[in-house]
């Protein structure tokens, strides 16, 4: 229990509440189902996901309510290393952790997928974004429920190409998701009739200085700098590239940022920039009523779209349990991801859904316009809607992702 015990203390007592909560349940003779937040706590993602994806799945125990069962969530660092995540999920499933929830980091969502299968519990990924959790490393234990680089992709670089941003650059970071991220984007670019002229990868989590990748992409002539990768790192090399005046003569895409991210930029920085997203805390009544019970758990910032997918996926995933019942629902991590399956999804962060038969949550995306200064009505107004697609239309089609577990 050494990496789960040292990685709890960094929760404080958020973390030990909720373990408390499941320990006086068993003293009540209550059944447990027991959700593991396997997050970034300390490194680049930790805004972003962290203690508040720990938050949004605890409010999602208790928007669930008391259904004859008690939950207990415990959470633990991986560090963003997929051989630390592995031994942290592996020892969770063999100490009866039934569902895995969050795993920012694709390389280490990658691992988790495969244990999950193998110990036959249940993987609500929301933080990964790579498409083969739900592709080709498809699980009939995982749901791949928030975000995706397909998804990513086609609503930033078609959008930003179609606006006449005809040739990029990218500095990516150079693991699954950057990689994956700038793969994808290069083909709806191309589609738009853009170019790509080049790229710089960097390793990914030990880079803070971007100035050579920036003067390279400067170099190249490109109309618009793609910024294949997120949180800390995104808000970073904007700053950066606006210190070496790049944004005189290129436009900034940022292939994903979270609201914090924008937060932390200024809309000084950030004004006009287009992203895609799939939660705002200003969206529509129940977004706005979600982020007013969440707010004095979350520091009283609104949640980022990792977070809100957190909660998404842990409701639904409670609402399986009560429908299939608690033992059949620890017996087999495969048919409670089914059971999801075959019911619609509906909650206060994403409204309407449903889960394909590859484990892709199917939800509407938005893309979102920051504000000026000018237009901003309070310290979270912070965009402007400009688009919304359906879910059918915004993810990858089932037929172009080769899930073994699909049958056309």
């Amino acid at each position: 229990m050494s990496i789960i015990r040292r990685d709890l203390l960094t929760m404080g007592a958020a973390s030990a509440a909720l373990i408390g909560t499941g320990m006086k349940a068993r003293a009540q003779g209550k059944p447990v189902i027991k959700l593991g937040v396997l997050t970034d706590l300390s490194g680049p993602y930790k805004d972003a996901t962290g203690p508040g994806s720990v938050a949004l799945t605890r409010q999602a125990v208790q928007d669930f309510g008391d259904k004859g069962f008690a939950v207990e969530v415990i959470a633990a660092d991986h560090q963003n290393k997929p051989d630390v995540g592995a031994a942290i999920a592996r020892q969770w499933c063999d100490e009866g952790v039934d569902a895995i929830v969050d795993v920012p980091t694709s390389s280490v969502a990658l691992a988790v997928n495969q244990i999950v299968r193998e110990k036959g519990k249940v993987f609500l990924n929301s933080g990964a974004a790579t498409t083969e959790l739900h592709g080709t490393q498809c699980s009939p234990n995982t749901v791949h429920w928030t975000y995706d680089t397909y998804m990513l992709a086609k609503g930033t670089g078609s959008a930003v190409t179609k606006a006449g941003g005809s040739t990029w650059y990218f500095l990516t970071a150079d693991y699954v998701f950057g990689q994956a991220l700038q793969h994808d984007t290069t083909s709806f670019v191309e589609q738009a009739g853009g170019k790509v002229l080049g790229a710089s990868p960097y390793p990914f989590a030990s880079t803070s200085d971007y100035s050579s990748f920036l003067l390279k992409a400067q170099g190249s002539g490109a109309k618009v700098l793609g910024l294949a990768n997120a949180s800390g790192e995104t808000v970073n090399c904007i700053k950066q590239a606006r210190e070496f005046g790049l944004d005189k003569t290129m436009k900034f895409a940022a292939l994903l940022i979270s609201i914090l991210d924008i937060k932390a930029l200024g809309l000084e920085a950030g004004q006009g920039l287009l992203l895609s997203d799939v939660f705002y805390w200003d969206l529509n009544d129940r977004t706005r009523a979600l982020t007013a019970r969440c707010k004095d758990k979350t520091g009283g910032n609104p949640p980022a779209l990792v977070q809100a997918g957190c909660y998404g996926a842990a409701l639904h995933y409670l609402k399986a349990v009560a429908d299939l019942g608690v033992v059949r629902a620890k017996a087999s991590g495969a048919e409670t991801v089914a059971r999801m399956k075959a019911t619609p999804s509906d909650d206060d962060a994403f409204g309407k859904g449903y889960i394909r038969p590859d484990g892709r949550h199917i939800h509407d995306v938005y893309l979102f316009e920051v504000k000026k200064p000018s237009e901003s009505k309070g310290p979270w107004d912070l965009y402007n809607l400009v688009a919304t697609t359906p879910g059918d239309q915004a993810f990858k089609p089932m037929s172009e992702g080769h899930c073994p577990l699909v049958k056309l």
